[in-house]
C-alpha cells in the first residue's frame, strides 16, 4: 500500500476516533444514565458512599451528608466540618425548592476597631483572625431534620470507618495538600494530624485520621449540640484562646443556619436558581440576564463575539458584586433590581460590541478550594450542595485533636467601615461558594455547581449557555474549555482596574484570541483555576437521571 493511502486511512481513523455522536469532540466521556438514583462528587469513594446510602433506602439528603462527611476526610484541601455549607433542595413531596444558608458569623468580641488600631489594611488569610463560626455541622442537621430518613449514626458511619482504617490519597489532592502544608505546618496541631512522618501524604499513600473519626462518632451519637454547645465547642474555644483568637464558646453556642428562598432569572425558558447574598450566586443571574440580549447561539461557541459578550457581562455583574453583596441582616442589597430584566437591558447598553471596557470598580476576591456534590433519589428529591473551608485547607487553626481545620472565610470581609461587606461582629462574610439549580416549567431539571472562588458565577453562566444556547449534553457542558476573567489587585473594597485579564483554557482558536486582543482584551492561557463541575439532569420523559462529573478533578458520576 502506498504512503499516501496510509496517510488518508490514518487521518480517517483519527477523525473517527475523536468524533462523538453529538458532533462535538470536547467531552471526556459519555453521561452516566440511571433510573433510581444518581450521585456526583469530586471523589469516587465518596460517590460510592452516597450510592450505598441511596440503595439502602436513604434520601438524596442522607446520601449528600454521607458524601460530604467523607469528602471532609478525603479532600481536606477543600472542605471539612470546620467550614461552611450552602444547599438547594428540590423536595418531591411539596414540588418546591428550598434554600439553606449554613454559613457562620464573625466573633462577637472582635471589632473593626481592633483591625484599624493594629494597622491592618486587610484581614490576614491565615491564623486566628480570619476564623468565623463553622456552619457545616449545623447545616447537616438542618437538612437532615427536614429531608432525612436514615439515622445520623448510619449516615456518618462510612466516613468514620474510612477515617479509622484509612483511604488512598488521590493525585490531585496530594498536590494541593503539599501546597497547603507548606503554609500551615507552623500552626499548632496541624502537622500532627495532616503531616504524618513530617510531610503531606503522597499519591496512593494510605491516610488515617482517627481524631476526626472520634469527632464524627460524637456528633453521630450526641447530635449537633455537642459540636456547638458541648465538649467539641469547649475544645474549639480553648484552642482559639490559646492562639490569640476571638472565636469563643458563646459564638458557637448561639450559631444557627437560615432557611432562605432561592431567587431566579428566566434564561430563554429555563428558570435558573441561586441563593441570595451573603453569597455571590446572583452574579450568575446578572450575567445571564445581560447575555439574553444577545443571540449567543448564532455567535457560535468559542467565537470572539461569544467570549467578548461573556467577559463584558461578567465585568458589569462583578461591579455590582463589589458594591452591594453582603450579609442582608446588616446591608441593603437591592436583589429585585439587580436581577431584573430592565436593569439587565440598561447594563447591556453599556457594552461596546468590539471594545473591551477598561475601567470598572471590581475587587478581586481570592480563589479558594471547595467541594461541590449533587445527589438525586428514586423519589425525585434532588440536592445541590457546596461546602468549603476557603483558601484550601483553611486558616491552619487545628483545635484540640479534633481532626479538622477551622475555616478562614472571615478574610473576605472589607475593612471599609461603610462597605456592605464591611467587618462587623456577628456578621456573615461575603461568600464565594454557591449551589445552583434549574427548573423547567416548574419541574426539576438540573442540579449543578462549579466550585472555585470567583470562577463560580462565571462557571454557572457558562454551563447554562453551553446547554441552552449551544446544545451540549450534560458532560460536554462541563468539559468544554472555559473562560475566566480576573480583575483588580485589591482583595476587598474596590479599585479602578485596567480591563483585567481574560484567561482561557486550551481549545480556543488562535484567530479568536487575535480578534479579542484587537478588541482591547488582555488574553492569557491558564492551566488551572477554572473550577470543578458536577451535575444531574432529570429526564421525565424516560424517567431517568443523567449524571456528569468534572474531568479536571478526580470525581465520579454514578447511578443505580
Amino acid at each position: 500500500m502506498n504512503s499516501k493511502l496510509w496517510i488518508v486511512l490514518l487521518t480517517a481513523l483519527m477523525v473517527h476516533a475523536g468524533d462523538r455522536i453529538t458532533g462535538l469532540n470536547i467531552a471526556s466521556r459519555s453521561e452516566v444514565i440511571a433510573q433510581h438514583g444518581m450521585a456526583c462528587t469530586s471523589q469516587p469513594l465518596a460517590t460510592q458512599i452516597a450510592l450505598d446510602i441511596l440503595k439502602n433506602g436513604g434520601t438524596a439528603v442522607d446520601a449528600a451528608i454521607a458524601a460530604n462527611a467523607a469528602l471532609g476526610l478525603m479532600e481536606p484541601t477543600g472542605n471539612g466540618i470546620g467550614g461552611d455549607l450552602f444547599a438547594i433542595v428540590w423536595d418531591a413531596k411539596t414540588q418546591k425548592l428550598h434554600g439553606l444558608n449554613a454559613s457562620g458569623r464573625s466573633p462577637k468580641s472582635l471589632t473593626l476597631e481592633y483591625f484599624l488600631e493594629n494597622g491592618y489594611e486587610s484581614i490576614p488569610p491565615y491564623g486566628p483572625l480570619p476564623v468565623s463560626v463553622p456552619g457545616c455541622v449545623d447545616g447537616w442537621f438542618e437538612l437532615h431534620n427536614k429531608f432525612g430518613r436514615k439515622p445520623m449514626a448510619e449516615i456518618l458511619a462510612p466516613a468514620i470507618q474510612y477515617a479509622r482504617e484509612g483511604f488512598p490519597v488521590s493525585e490531585l489532592i496530594a498536590y494541593y495538600w503539599r501546597l497547603s502544608a507548606q503554609r500551615l505546618q507552623k500552626y499548632d496541631g496541624f502537622a500532627e494530624i495532616f503531616m504524618p512522618d513530617g510531610r503531606a501524604p503522597e499519591k496512593g499513600e494510605i491516610f488515617k485520621n482517627p481524631y476526626l473519626a472520634n469527632t464524627l462518632e460524637i456528633i453521630a451519637e450526641k447530635g449537633r449540640d455537642e459540636f456547638y454547645q458541648g465538649e467539641i465547642a469547649q475544645k474549639i474555644a480553648a484552642y482559639m484562646k490559646e492562639q490569640g483568637g476571638f472565636l469563643n464558646y458563646d459564638d458557637l453556642a448561639t450559631h444557627n443556619s437560615e432557611w432562605v428562598e432561592p431567587v431566579s432569572c428566566n434564561y430563554r425558558g429555563f428558570d435558573v436558581w441561586e441563593l441570595p447574598p451573603n453569597g455571590q450566586g446572583i452574579a450568575a443571574l446578572q450575567i445571564l440576564n445581560i447575555l439574553e440580549n444577545y443571540d449567543i447561539q448564532a455567535m457560535g461557541f468559542g467565537s470572539a463575539e461569544h467570549i467578548h459578550a461573556f467577559v463584558e457581562a461578567k465585568k458589569l455583574a462583578f461591579e455590582d458584586r463589589a458594591k452591594f453583596y453582603g450579609d442582608m441582616e446588616f446591608a441593603q442589597v437591592p436583589i429585585d433590581k439587580l436581577i431584573s430584566k430592565e436593569y439587565a437591558k440598561s447594563q447591556f447598553k453599556r457594552i461596546h460590541p468590539q471594545n473591551a471596557a477598561r475601567k470598572l470598580d471590581e475587587p478581586r476576591l481570592k480563589d479558594g478550594d471547595t467541594i461541590y456534590l449533587t445527589v438525586a433519589d428514586k423519589e425525585g428529591n434532588m440536592v445541590s450542595l457546596i461546602q468549603s473551608n476557603y483558601r484550601g485547607m483553611g486558616s491552619g487553626m487545628t483545635p484540640g485533636k479534633l481532626g479538622f481545620i477551622l475555616q478562614d472565610r472571615g478574610e473576605l470581609f472589607s475593612l471599609e467601615r461603610e462597605h456592605n461587606n464591611g467587618y462587623e461582629p456577628r456578621k456573615r462574610p461575603f461568600h464565594t461558594i454557591i449551589p445552583a439549580f434549574i427548573t423547567k416549567e416548574g419541574k426539576p431539571w438540573m442540579s449543578f455547581g462549579v466550585m472555585g472562588g470567583s470562577m463560580q458565577p462565571q462557571g454557572h453562566a457558562q454551563i447554562v449557555m453551553n446547554i441552552v444556547d449551544f446544545g451540549m449534553n450534560l458532560q460536554e457542558a462541563g468539559d468544554a474549555p472555559r473562560i475566566r476573567h480576573d480583575g483588580s489587585s485589591e482583595p476587598t473594597g474596590s479599585k479602578m482596574i485596567d480591563g483585567g485579564v481574560v484567561c482561557l483554557e486550551s481549545g480556543f482558536d488562535y484567530d479568536v484570541i487575535s480578534r479579542l486582543m484587537k478588541y482591547g482584551h488582555r488574553v492569557q492561557f491558564s492551566s488551572g483555576g477554572f473550577g470543578g463541575y458536577q451535575a444531574i439532569m432529570r429526564d421525565d420523559n424516560n424517567n431517568v437521571y443523567f449524571g456528569a462529573s468534572e474531568s479536571r478533578k478526580d470525581g465520579q458520576a454514578a447511578g443505580y
